[in-house]
């Protein structure tokens, strides 16, 4: 068992390599693909050509592609991503001051989904064609057929602009701004170690819509998926024989349908927090929040790639190494699988 274990390890790892490695090809090269030209936002619309062809060259974009893929490629095993055009730091500081915000609403969205879509679920299945999962089956339709940013702005609109029950676009109020450390990055985090409890209301304030946001996309998705692994398991001899013996239901899932249904969450999870990390790109632009997806669109925008491909390729490291764990997770916990491989 060990021996195997090693061995699939390591073909997990090579898998998850040769994954990255196809990420950052396509995403280099649609980003080259594109027609944008980032000289221009360097030396202006209005430059002579000779300082265009000069910036062009310092870039290294007069060259052919593979060959700027090759360069970009060495350097970025070197740890260099680059130097955003959009503000002129190293792209790897931008998105160490930008990630951390869209990690925390991320967190804080898969957190409510999972809370909210576990039971639903449960419930529904427990309950199958009864008023209770109809109506959540509807809400899981509603939350997958209508696009995230929609639900931003009309979230804006009520409950913001109309009822204000909630803070507007940004992290905080403009007046609270820089008051605490960014030891962490993450502000709720970082305001409570300061012990700034305005900052951290206030935080809690701005954060929650666009966290509930986020968080019903993923919720639709976590709720239909609990569904159908708890009724597959209501159908299997050991629940029957529980509800035979008179157990009642909350022992039922506790003791029986939650562990046999926990692996297959785990990787339910893992799905709808990179999707949550993907999702926030769009829920941050409404809501103007400061994280990784509002930086790649502003640096979209002015056609600046080695922003755009850090990016890209940082979401899509986490959204592997999230499988990748889940994958691991599932041969870990699930005897069966182990048994299947070997």
């Amino acid at each position: 068992m060990k021996e195997f274990s090693v061995i699939e390890l390591a073909k997990r790892v090579g898998q998850l390599l040769v994954s990255l490695f196809a990420l950052l090809v396509v995403t280099f090269v649609i980003g080259r693909l594109l027609p944008t030209d980032p000289v221009g936002a360097i030396v202006g619309e209005l430059a002579d050509p000779a300082t265009f062809a000069a910036m062009r060259a310092r870039l290294g974009l007069d060259l052919p592609v593979y060959q700027q893929f090759w360069i970009y490629f060495t350097s970025l095993l070197q740890g260099d991503l680059g130097t955003a055009v959009l503000t002129g730091n190293p792209v790897v500081q931008d998105l160490s001051a930008a990630f951390p915000a869209t990690l925390e609403l991320a967190t804080l969205a898969v957190i409510i989904s999972t809370l909210l879509g576990v039971p639903l679920g449960m419930m529904a299945a427990f309950f199958r064609d009864s008023w209770i999962d109809k109506l959540v089956r509807v809400l899981s339709l509603v939350g997958h057929s209508i696009p995230v940013f929609w639900f931003g702005i009309v979230g804006l609109v009520i409950f913001y602009a109309t009822l204000n029950w909630v803070g507007g676009p940004g992290r905080v109020d403009v007046y609270l701004e820089g008051l605490v450390e960014p030891k962490t990055g993450l502000l709720l985090i970082d305001s409570l170690l300061a012990g700034d409890t305005e900052v951290f209301w206030n935080a809690v304030y701005h954060i929650i819509l666009p966290a509930c946001i986020l968080a019903y996309s993923a919720m639709a998705y976590i709720t239909r998926m609990t569904r159908s692994f708890t009724l597959e398991q209501l159908n299997q001899d050991y629940v029957i024989a529980a509800r035979a013996k008179g157990a009642s239901n909350w022992r039922i899932v506790s003791g029986h349908l939650l562990p046999n249904i926990a692996v297959q969450l785990i990787t339910v999870l893992a799905i709808a927090y990179g999707g949550l990390l993907e999702g926030a790109v769009v829920t941050e632009v409404v809501f103007s929040w400061p994280g990784i997806g509002q930086y790649m669109t502003n640096a979209l925008m002015i056609g600046d790639m080695n922003a755009v491909v850090a990016a890209t390729l940082i979401i899509g490291i986490i959204f592997m190494v999230l499988n990748f764990l889940s994958d691991l997770a599932y041969l870990l916990l699930d005897p069966r699988t182990r048994e299947a491989t070997t």
